[in-house]
């Protein structure tokens, strides 16, 4: 008796477990242990409004952040803000990767571009600039703003400018820490 192959299901396995590798969700260091890092701002308090002055309604200028908590083996830090209730799926305003292990904040209004000038570089949002976007959700919902902090065990490998899944897929298996703050906002009629 000769063993038949279903090749559409061979066909879909092998695309399943091929994808599982790309996936664009941020996997933690191959170590294990992914320390806790606090997240704050001086600007509003977890899960409270983001004051307008840092939307796409006012100034549009990034909110300051602070973080302690990292582990000692931190080589860079990155920081990505997302908006999980955007119509179209989750939508990124904001990219920021390697950042010196020595940083322990950012200030307000970060100046937009690609430059290392300030030590660190910036990615692309979805609103496809370099830099902060504020939140400028649609009307009628409360929409929350992610600002996650990685402790990162190397300096990424990755030019300014970057996407979100160029910065996913230059930390994957190698976050040894990490730590968020939401903020909420809605626009006003």
């Amino acid at each position: 008796m000769t063993a038949r192959i279903n090749l559409p299901w061979v066909a879909i396995l092998f695309t399943s477990l091929l994808c599982s590798s790309c996936s664009n969700d941020v996997q933690p260091s191959a170590k294990g242990d992914v320390t806790k890092i606090n997240v704050t701002s001086t600007a509003f308090e977890d899960g409270q409004p983001i004051p307008e002055k840092y939307t796409g309604q006012g100034d549009n200028v990034s909110p300051p952040l602070q973080w302690s908590d990292a582990p000692q083996q931190t080589k860079s830090f990155a920081l990505i803000c997302e908006d999980p209730d955007a119509p179209s799926g989750t939508f990124t305003h904001w990219l920021v990767y390697n950042l010196p292990p020595t940083t322990i904040s950012l200030d307000e209004n970060v100046p937009k571009g690609q430059s290392m000038v300030y030590g660190f570089l910036q990615g692309k949002s979805d609103f496809g600039n370099v830099g902060y976007g504020g939140p400028a959700p649609p009307a009628g919902k409360v929409h929350h703003y992610i600002f996650k902090v990685y402790a990162v065990d190397i300096v990424l490998l990755l030019q300014g400018g970057g996407d979100r899944s160029d910065l996913v897929s230059a930390m994957n298996s190698h976050i040894i820490g990490e730590g968020e703050l939401t903020g909420t906002f809605e626009t006003s009629n």
